[in-house]
């Protein structure tokens, strides 16, 4: 029910996804009667792999944490979350308000022992591939052992999508040891010592996207602003190609020439592509969604909660804490 666009676009991505994967079965919470408008028309196949759990209340985009918290007992999000903690679905995937969204993460689900507060993951294109950036906007101030507890997280999470030593890596003002705020250094200091942790040193922004690391570790306040900045530079850039292709008659020519690697261009650094962060450190499966995102884009946010039911991530993760954390 949460998001810019509100259910339509949520049960648009949803009803695509049981389209691409016959194995998809999927659980709209939220206010059935507009639910069920919102499906009407689909087949019987994919409506049978499609369930509506009732909830009466919906969390405001702007409502704050603890109000979600303690004043809405039957939000979509809270019966969402519930679902999983009870073993009725295997992950939850939300558009909604973000601070409401990990606290009650964090009181449903609960944190994996070790682990003092969830990160928020997402991977981010770089010119060798992708890295995976945390945390994304869940913690504000991170002292020097949450950052650590990020970087553990952040190594196993890519090595479950592939990557045998990944590549850890503070986000930082420069490469230098004597460069950083107090948390930085100190949060150096923990990651150099730790056993089995490939951990190569401070990347400064633009070492991120040439992909000198595979996992890029900082707060929530500079990854957020990183990711937004990042996101609104691509449409920024694509948007200005097109128009400069547009500026007369030789550049048109020149444009239809170029224009179909200029759209693969275009799809792979779209935001909506790499939509879907994940709240690592949960004991169950968190997948939030843009609240601006579209169809695709919350449709790719399903999928990567696939990826993340398909290798048990939360499993994963409690398997390789009590190696690598103090």
């Amino acid at each position: 029910m949460g998001g810019d666009f509100g259910p339509r676009s949520i049960v648009q991505a949803s009803i695509a996804c049981l389209s691409a994967t016959p194995s998809l079965h999927l659980a709209l919470v939220g206010q059935p009667s507009l639910l069920e408008d919102l499906i009407a028309g689909q087949s019987a196949a994919d409506r049978a792999r499609l369930q509506i759990v009732p909830a009466s209340e919906v969390i405001g985009m702007d409502e704050r944490p603890s109000q979600a918290l303690r004043g809405k007992p039957d939000s979509s999000m809270r019966i969402a979350l519930e679902l999983v903690r009870d073993g009725k679905v295997q992950a939850c995937v939300s558009a909604g308000n973000t601070g409401a969204l990990m606290a009650l993460s964090r009181y449903v689900l609960k944190t994996l022992p070790g682990i003092d507060r969830p990160a928020m993951v997402a991977a981010i294109p770089t010119q060798a591939g992708y890295c995976q950036l945390l945390d994304l906007g869940a913690n504000v101030d991170c002292s020097a052992e949450h950052l650590y507890q990020f970087a553990v997280m952040g190594s196993v999470a890519a090595q479950a999508l592939g990557i045998p030593r990944p590549r850890v890596a503070l986000l930082n003002i420069g490469t230098e040891d004597i460069k950083g705020n107090q948390q930085v250094k100190l949060a150096a200091t923990l990651l150099q010592n730790a056993r089995g942790l490939n951990y190569i040193g401070f990347v400064e922004g633009d070492g991120l996207y040439r992909g000198e690391a595979d996992v890029v570790v900082c707060d929530g306040f500079v990854g957020n602003i990183l990711l937004k900045s990042s996101e609104g530079l691509a449409t920024m850039i694509g948007a200005r190609i097109e128009a400069m292709f547009k500026s007369g008659v030789t550049a048109r020519l020149i444009g239809a020439l170029a224009m179909p690697l200029l759209k693969r261009l275009k799809a792979d650094l779209a935001p909506a592509r790499h939509n879907g962060a994940s709240f690592l450190g949960l004991q169950g499966i968190v997948i939030k969604s843009h609240g601006s995102a579209g169809v695709q884009g919350f449709q790719s946010a399903i999928e990567r909660a696939l990826i993340e039911i398909q290798e048990n991530l939360p499993q994963r993760l409690h398997g390789r804490l009590e190696d690598l954390l103090p």
